[in-house]
């Protein structure tokens, strides 16, 4: 029984990082294709206000009220080691009070790109 309960987490994990990289264009690629990997941040904004806003604070001025304990898109692309890469990892792989949107890999490219755009330049 433990034997196949690491398997199939080995199995999960493995899928995992794969579709994390294909949704962040972390291929062997060239410079040109992995340009055109990158998300829409406009239509990731639109995704989001759609989709997230009954938990999250989707944008910097929103007067729309969300769940006081879940994080704000802001407070999210703040944090320190916020990447592509770990935004779509945590949409691929939901925490448990996240719900599972099923979101395709341009609608995942697309929302990280807008979260990304409320980092703060440096």
């Amino acid at each position: 029984m433990k034997a196949l309960a690491a398997m199939r987490s080995k199995r999960l994990v493995a899928s995992a990082v794969i579709a994390i990289a294909a949704v962040c264009g972390i291929a062997v690629a060239s410079p040109v294709s992995a340009q055109s990997n990158r998300g829409d941040a406009k239509r990731g904004l639109e995704l989001a206000e759609r989709l997230c806003t009954g938990c999250h604070i989707v944008a910097p001025n929103s007067t729309k009220t969300a769940n006081p304990d879940v994080p704000s898109f802001p407070s999210i692309a703040r944090r320190t080691g916020t990447t592509a890469e770990r935004l779509a990892g945590r949409i691929i792989i939901p925490h448990p009070a996240m719900p599972n949107m099923q979101l395709t890999v341009a609608e995942i490219r697309d929302v990280v790109a807008y979260i990304l755009t409320l980092k703060p330049a440096r």
